[in-house]
């Protein structure tokens, strides 16, 4: 593939979307971005990413087109319309939402955009912030396998754990797992430090021993460490995070599933908002126990 040949219009550059559109650029491809407010772009900008004033506009001569914004509705707003992307995109591009939105969503995109012969692919990605910055996010994708194979040069430059789960909307259903067993993990590694503290332990030592054993896991070896450190700057927004906790409860309750562990972590994440921590790391959770 002749990267140079290749561009992409990169819609969101949020905290993660920011750094997933600086590896396309270091990647060599010719990078086009679109974000609510410019300011947010500006790092892009000044390592040569090109400006668009709208949706529209970014994509018309685009390649690729990823959209990493922050809700469903967000979603919507972006690729339909006369200025989306829909409408604008070139005959054969391949759009890519890489927002965590709803299965349902994501099949309507893939079902318009195949009227319009553009492939269409759902991918959400999970570990936040870092594994946004080090190139490392787990990408679940969805839609036609023929369509993930001609993006994934595309992944490989952000992400290390690639996987068709199949078709539209499986990208989706497939994030909505990776988020409830984070909800309740969570719980878990707040409950632990807790405790910790309680009991008159070093935090620090007791992490060094339980995050390596049978308790390990992302979350207690990478946020745990920001709890210690009084640090609750968002990987992840919580504000977001409630947002996918209701897809999946929603999601959950179309099938016929009951998922109580998933209930109480959004009613627990439900009030921390409230407290006024919406735009918080979904670390702040440990607050709960230090009011």
């Amino acid at each position: 593939m002749n990267v140079e040949a290749k561009k992409i219009a990169f819609i969101g550059t949020g905290v993660m979307g920011r750094s997933m559109a600086g590896h396309l650029i270091s990647g060599g491809y010719d990078v086009v971005v679109y974000t609510r407010s410019k300011e947010k772009a500006e790092a892009l900008l000044a390592q040569g990413a090109g400006w668009a004033g709208s949706p529209g506009e970014a994509v018309r001569d685009a390649d690729y087109i990823i959209t990493m914004v922050g809700y469903p509705k967000d979603v919507e707003e972006v690729y339909f319309g006369q200025e989306g992307i829909l409408e604008n995109a070139k005959t054969e591009a391949f759009v890519i939402d890489m927002t965590t939105s709803t299965p349902t969503l994501a099949k309507q995109i893939f079902i318009d955009a195949k009227e319009r012969q553009i492939h269409s692919l759902d991918a959400p990605v999970s570990g936040g912030d870092i594994g946004a910055k080090e190139a490392r996010l787990t990408i679940m994708v969805g839609g036609d396998e023929s369509a993930f194979e001609a993006c994934l040069p595309v992944f490989k430059l952000m992400g290390s754990n690639i996987i068709h789960q199949g078709g539209a909307g499986a990208g989706q259903h497939t994030k909505m797992c990776n988020q409830i067993a984070i909800s309740t993990n969570m719980i878990g590694v707040c409950e632990a430090l807790a405790y910790a503290d309680a009991a008159g332990l070093n935090p620090e030592d007791v992490l060094k021993s339980i995050s390596s054993g049978a308790a390990g896991s992302w979350s207690l070896s990478n946020l745990a460490p920001r709890i210690i450190a009084d640090n609750f700057e968002p990987g992840f927004f919580v504000k977001h995070f409630i947002k996918d906790m209701e897809i999946a409860l929603d999601e959950a309750e179309r099938m016929g599933l009951d998922v109580p562990g998933l209930a109480l972590a959004k009613e627990m994440y439900v009030k921390l908002s409230e407290s006024g921590e919406e735009n918080s790391g979904t670390q702040a959770l440990y607050k709960l126990w230090k009011k």
